[in-house]
Formats: structure tokens, C-alpha cells, sequence
């Protein structure tokens, strides 16, 4: 057992201290589901067609109905075409109305959205239909480069300046763009601001879970992770609810974000560093009032002998993410979990920013598929700590895998099912998620486990990014996008499994290899991966 594994058995490997920091550190978690997933609602979709206003030159008093049936062209299916109108003419209304017009065009004057009273999204004010209507994939996708590079940067950040650095950081960014985002003239500015903010959320998502861990016992780092984490659904039926009542997209994007500045402000005063990653760094003086504090708010007293045995760890050598590379067990770890977690993020986010397109409400599916997955989220931790990490992630990716596999056997013109499947798929993908971020984070020691996080995080990114990409290419055959969803989802469960158990593992401080402890309970990744070549990394 290391030193600081010793002092948190004397002041308490799960007390008080370390429940009321967890469940703070929830709260950043639902912030960054509000952002995640709010362009679902901001972004909604109404039924549209061209401004025709101009007949209304030659006929004022026509009702609306005989104003569309003059002026819009009417497709196969007997519906008013949504990007078509009949060229503007300067002829009398007696004409029109004989011979109607031969001639088409698109809609040259804007259109005419079927919005209910009050609701407006980017899609209504920047009129992002028809040829303009990729700018809401682009959008998301632009947003998931954002979580790229925030993995790739913020990662690093916490390995190098704190995690307690890195989540305040992200929160002010998060506050100052979230609500910036909410005042954009045009759907450039948009897009720019919902970058930085996708890159502020990685910084709140990675890093707050880690936090808790690391102030907890190895034993509790999955159930600090998982907790964290399952909040993320509590965020998205949260913003289910305020969307549906807040149908103006602008006031929704300042009500969801304002309250971060109260947020920000007790974190300032309330947040800890995480100790362990004070101890790495050589910061003993730092480490040392945090475990008194910790000691003192869990009612415990730590014996000075061992907090004079930090010296004996002392600084490592500060990492970067090319020591990752450099290092051939963690290099091999961190190319499989880079593939894992592109196949888990690219099933779960290509179903759950796709919701709209199952022909239900868009706010009753949405908070189904939020509802579904707080449990699925909790349900893991028994499961993981049962069965172990390796095994539950493998078998959820697989399941979650066949399941959009299923849903392309299912008639569209049953909706209700098709939905439900893609419900337990994205059960499947959220456990999925949970197991990740525990799994990840355990592979890597304590000196590198925030770059380690950071380069899958990013690599996940990729795959979030190519996600609403993906689903164009619905427009060559529907079966395409879940047939691509599920294929790799299967290949990522099978690749898991290549990877070492980190069950009962004590939690590694230093990249260097470790001696082997005696039981079960403490032996080290190094001594697990001697005694079984076959998952040797």
C-alpha cells in the first residue's frame, strides 16, 4: 500500500469529506449535460415552406390555404414542397388563378416556419433549412471538436497545473460562452461560441470524477466515477423539462447557464485539490493541509509519522502524454482504449442527438432515453464490481451493438418499437460510458492518468464528431447510419477484452513499474499482467 493509501485508512477512505465532495461534484456534471445535448432543443425543427408574400401584392384578402395552393408546388406524397415555390410573376390574380404558374424556384424570400406561439430555435432565426440545413450537423460536429481538443489540452492542464485548476477554468469558460451562445446575431458566432464550450465541458467531465476518486480509496473509485457520471442523465431529464417550458431558444440557453455564476463562485471556496496529485508533483506542504482538512471534516486525526513519509515518495518527474507512448504497456493500453472509447461515444451520441428522428415527441423520447439511462448508469457499479471492468464493458458494447443492428429489421411505420430498441441501446451505450471513464482511468497512474484520460477522451471526440456526419448518409439508404453504429460497437466490445482487469487493483501512483504487493487487494497492474500473459499491456 503507498503512503497516501496508508493516510487515507487513518482519516477515512470514504467519510464525510469524501461524500460531500462527490456529490458537489456532481452538480458541474449536469451543467455540462445541459450543454451536450441542449442543441437537440435549441436546434428544433419545424415544419417550413417558402415566403410567398409577394402574392398577397395581387390579392390581399386570400386566406392562407388558397395562398399555398397558388404559390407552392405540391410533391409526390400530395404535400407542399418545403424549398420550392412558383417564381413570382407579374400577372393579374385572375390569371394565376386560371392558368396557374409553370415555373419553379427556391424560396428567394425566406420561409414560413409552423412554429408554435413563442418558440423559436437556431433553426427558425438564422433559417437553416433546406441548403442551409447541414449547418446543424456541422454545427455539432464543430461542437465535438471542441470536446476534442478540450481532451487533448485540459488533460494535460490537470496533469500539469491541477484538476481543481482545470474544472474552475472550465466552469468560467462554460458560464461565459453558454450564456454568450444565447446572444449570437448570426450561426457563425454560434458555432465559435459552442466551441469553446464543447471544449470547456471536457475539461468539467473529465476531471470532476477523477477528483473524487482520488481523494477515495481505490476501492471507491469506480463508485465515485459511476456516481458522478449517472448525474449526467439527472442533467438531461432536467433539460427536458425546462426546454418544454421555455420554448424560445435564447432565454433557454441563459437559463440554463446563469446559474453557473453561483456555481463558480462556492467551488472557488470549496473545491480541494486532489492530494494524491499534490504528492506527485512534490507539493508536501500543499498535500498536507488538504489531508488535515480532510481529516478534520471527517472527524479523524492523521499521526504526523505519516505525513513525514510523503517525502519518502517524493516528485515524479512530470509526464506528458508522449511518456504515454514511450512506455510500452501504457502505449498498447492507450491505442485499444482509443478505439473503445471511439466506439462507445460514436453509439451513444449517433442515437441520442438523432432522437428526433424515431416519429415521436421529441421531449417525451429525449426524457424516456435520459430516464432509462440514470439506472442503466447506477445498475453498472454492482455489475463491475461483480464481474470485473473488462468483462460488463464488452458485453454492454456488444449488446448495444446488436441492438441498432436490430432496429434495421424493424418496418418504419412502427415507430413505437423502433424506438424502444433504440431506448435499450442506448441503455447499453450509457453503462458503457460509466464503465469507461472508471476502466480509463484505473489503467493509468496517478502522474499520467488525466493525459491518459485526455488522449481517449479526444480520440472519443473523433468519433463524436463523425456521428451527425454519419447520419447524412441516410439520404443513400436509412439502413446506412445504425448499420455503421452497431458494427462498431461489436468491434470495440471484442477489442476490450484485450485489455488487462483492473478489479481490486490498487490505484497506481507512478508511471515506473511497481513491486508486487502480497493479496489479492493490493497487487499491482505490473504483477497482474506478469501473472497473465494473455493480457499482457
Amino acid at each position: 500500500m503507498s503512503n497516501f493509501g496508508q493516510i487515507l485508512e487513518k482519516i477515512g477512505e470514504f467519510g464525510l469529506f469524501q461524500k460531500r465532495l462527490v456529490a458537489a461534484l456532481c452538480i458541474p456534471i449536469v451543467f455540462a449535460a445541459f450543454d451536450v445535448i441542449g442543441q437537440v432543443f435549441t436546434g428544433l425543427s419545424f415544419p417550413h415552406h417558402c415566403n410567398t408574400d409577394w402574392i398577397l401584392k395581387l390579392g390581399p384578402n386570400l386566406t392562407e390555404e388558397r395562398r399555398k395552393n397558388l404559390t407552392l408546388p405540391v410533391n409526390k406524397a400530395g404535400k407542399y414542397e418545403s424549398c420550392e415555390m412558383f417564381s413570382p410573376v407579374d400577372l393579374d390574380l385572375e390569371i394565376i388563378e386560371a392558368y396557374g404558374i409553370n415555373t419553379t424556384t427556391g424560396c428567394i424570400n425566406g420561409w414560413d416556419f409552423e412554429a408554435p406561439k413563442g418558440a423559436s430555435s437556431i433553426v427558425t432565426e438564422f433559417n437553416l433549412v433546406c441548403d442551409r440545413s447541414t449547418l446543424i450537423e456541422a454545427s455539432q460536429s464543430i461542437y465535438m471538436a471542441g470536446l476534442l481538443i478540450g481532451a487533448l489540452v485540459l488533460g494535460q492542464m490537470a496533469d500539469r497545473f491541477g484538476r481543481r485548476f482545470v474544472v474552475l477554468l472550465s466552469l468560467l469558460l462554460l458560464l461565459v460562452f453558454g450564456v454568450g451562445a444565447g446572444f449570437s446575431p448570426n450561426i457563425y458566432v454560434y458555432i465559435v461560441l459552442k466551441f469553446v464550450c464543447g471544449f470547456s465541458v471536457s475539461g468539467i467531465i473529465l476531471n470532476s470524477s477523477v477528483i473524487g476518486g482520488e481523494w477515495s480509496d481505490s476501492s471507491k473509485f469506480a463508485l465515485c466515477t459511476i456516481i458522478c457520471h449517472s448525474t449526467f442523465s439527472l442533467g438531461l431529464m432536467l433539460l427536458c423539462g425546462i426546454a418544454y417550458l421555455i420554448p424560445n431558444w435564447r432565454i433557454l440557453q441563459l437559463v440554463l447557464y446563469s446559474p453557473l455564476v453561483v456555481v463558480l463562485g462556492i467551488f472557488y471556496w470549496i473545491l480541494p485539490e486532489s492530494a494524491r496529485w499534490l504528492i506527485t508533483q512534490g507539493r508536501k506542504e500543499e498535500a498536507i493541509k488538504e489531508v488535515r482538512r480532510a481529516a478534520r471534516v471527517n472527524g479523524r486525526e492523521v499521526l504526523e509519522d505519516l505525513l513525514d513519509k510523503l517525502d519518502d515518495e517524493g516528485a515524479s518527474k512530470r509526464g506528458s502524454m508522449l511518456d504515454i507512448f514511450r512506455i510500452s504497456y501504457l502505449r498498447k493500453r492507450a491505442i485499444i482504449m482509443s478505439y473503445v472509447w471511439s466506439g462507445t461515444n460514436l453509439v451513444y451520441f449517433g442515437l441520442i442527438l438523432n432522437v428526433g428522428s424515431f416519429g415521436l415527441d421529441i421531449y417525451l423520447t429525449q426524457f424516456v432515453f435520459a430516464f432509462v439511462e440514470f439506472p442503466a448508469c447506477l445498475g453498472s457499479l454492482p455489475l463491475i464490481q461483480h464481474f470485473g471492468r473488462k468483462i460488463c464493458l464488452a458485453g454492454f458494447l456488444l449488446f448495444a451493438g446488436a441492438a441498432c443492428l436490430g432496429t434495421l429489421v424493424i418496418p418504419k411505420d412502427l415507430p413505437v418499437v423502433v424506438t424502444i430498441i433504440a431506448v435499450v441501446a442506448a441503455c447499453a451505450a450509457t453503462a458503457s460510458l460509466a464503465i469507461i471513464y472508471v476502466y480509463t482511468a484505473e489503467l493509468y497512474p496517478t502522474t499520467l492518468r488525466q493525459n491518459g484520460v485526455g488522449l481517449n477522451s479526444m480520440c472519443a471526440s473523433v468519433a463524436g464528431i463523425l456521428a451527425p456526419l454519419i447520419r447524412l448518409l441516410d439520404v443513400y439508404h436509412y439502413t446506412i447510419p445504425m448499420l455503421i453504429y452497431g458494427i462498431v460497437s461489436i468491434v470495440a466490445g471484442g477489442t476490450c477484452l484485450l485489455l488487462p482487469e483492473t478489479l481490486n487493483v490498487e490505484l497506481q501512483d507512478h508511471a515506473d513499474l511497481l513491486k508486487p504487493e502480497n493479496g489479492p487487494q493490493t497487487r499491482s497492474f505490473n504483477e497482474e499482467e506478469k501473472s497473465e500473459k494473455s493480457t499482457k499491456m
